[in-house]
């Protein structure tokens, strides 16, 4: 079977000259989701919105709902139900709530599906949508880090189309000539470097959650934000890339970037390298993935180069970024070794983030999980990806909780 992001190059979208496209936004309350919706308001394609999905906030949720006429708002969240029943109350929306209501909302009919819930939580919501054969505009990472094969697999099996939203993913996506995959020499991922580019490690066992949300160029949720500053959000990027691209790690570059105007870029056989340049602004990567296979106007930011007057580029400091190593070696070994490191990464983020280790103890908490479950086994189910999942999650909770353990915060 082709794969599904090749498919996607060659196949036209399904639905575009029968009427209005049906829509569903996966975490329509979070970065991705509001950006989303923004896109699809300014669209000049008309649009039935069927699901829309969040987490806690609901108030948001109920407006989205009403304003978008959706079929059903589904909050993940089961003891938030009364409270968007109450907020949709007349609307003529549908209201439900918890894990299975998400997956169910997800298998609603529609034709393109924004998958931008946060974790591997947007695993199984997404895999629903997928098994409908619909196309999906990826910009949940974990999907392919934790279930890269099983993931496409399924999407292979169901005709469903996948079109990368993550900003490097969506550059890359527009000048990756599938065609030609033969003639692929790499692919650069560009990073910004976050806010801790220039930092000495003594400096960044200090940094707080909050100095650690403070993206210099992109406006993020909180945690891909602090992602972002441990450089993990590129290691999740590398993974994803490899599934999306099918391409070995060692094609697979990452570039520091501090401008985050070059998007990313491919590397041909005759030494031609093409990148996607644009503003840092999502909504550029969203809106592309909703007008594909055509170009839609999208109100952002035009780059001015003669403002912008030079473009950097530098080699990531792995000694500072470990992220980027453990993710070669998640990728070397296969199997559940993406499960893995994402679980313990989330692990280890929701400990920072509650002050129970310090920044730099996150990549030490992934090193350790991945030594000590370097068994990874065969990702070719969902029980098998959700138990590694929780096998790395223990450990690094174990890890964070150790007698005698200091915090380097």
């Amino acid at each position: 079977m082709p794969h599904p992001l090749a498919q996607a190059r060659l196949t036209e979208r399904r639905g575009a000259s029968s009427g209005p496209r049906r829509i569903s936004v996966l975490g329509s309350t979070g970065s991705i989701g509001v950006n989303t919706l923004d896109v699809v308001r300014h669209s000049a394609e008309p649009a039935e919105v069927v699901a829309l999905t969040g987490m806690g906030n609901v108030e948001l949720l109920a407006s989205q709902a009403r304003e978008f006429k959706a079929e059903i708002a589904v909050t993940a969240d089961p003891a938030r139900y009364s409270d968007l029943k109450e907020a949709l109350s007349g609307s003529g929306v549908d209201v439900a709530a918890g894990p299975r209501a998400l997956e169910e909302a997800a298998s609603l009919p529609a034709d393109w599906v924004m998958a931008g819930i946060v974790g591997i939580a947007g695993l199984a919501p997404t895999l629903a949508a997928a098994r409908t054969g619909a196309t999906i505009a990826l910009a949940n990472k974990e999907c392919l880090v934790c279930a890269g094969e099983y993931f496409l697999a399924e999407c292979s099996r169901s005709g469903a189309q996948i079109i990368p939203v993550d900003s490097e993913h969506n550059a890359i996506f527009q000048v990756f000539e599938s065609r030609h995959h033969d003639a692929i020499e790499r692919i650069i991922l560009t990073a910004s470097g976050g806010p801790f580019r220039t930092w000495t490690l003594e400096e960044m066992a200090g940094v707080t959650p909050q100095s650690a949300a403070d993206h210099p160029n992109w406006s993020m949720g909180l945690k891909i934000s602090i992602d972002s500053a441990s450089m993990f959000n590129k290691a999740l990027e590398m993974i994803e890339a490899q599934h999306l691209f099918d391409l070995p790690p060692e094609a697979i570059e990452v570039i520091v970037h501090p401008q985050s105007v070059v998007h990313s870029m491919v590397g041909y056989a005759d030494g031609s390298v093409l990148a996607q340049l644009g503003s840092p602004d999502m909504r550029t990567a969203i809106g592309y993935a909703f007008a594909w296979p055509h170009r839609a106007h999208v109100p952002v930011d035009r780059l001015d180069f003669a403002e912008l007057a030079r473009l950097d580029f530098e080699p990531p400091d792995e000694n500072r970024f470990p992220a980027l190593r453990l993710a070669r070696e998640a990728m070397t070994t296969g199997g559940t070794a993406g499960a893995i490191l994402n679980g313990a990464k989330e692990a280890a983020l929701d400990a920072f983030i509650e002050g129970r280790c310090g920044f730099l103890d996150i990549a030490d908490i992934v090193e350790s999980t991945l030594q000590t479950r370097s068994n990874a086994s065969d990702a070719n189910s969902m029980e098998a990806i959700i138990e590694a999942d929780r096998i790395a999650r223990t450990y690094a909770t174990e890890w964070i909780n150790r007698p005698g353990k200091v915090a380097s915060a």
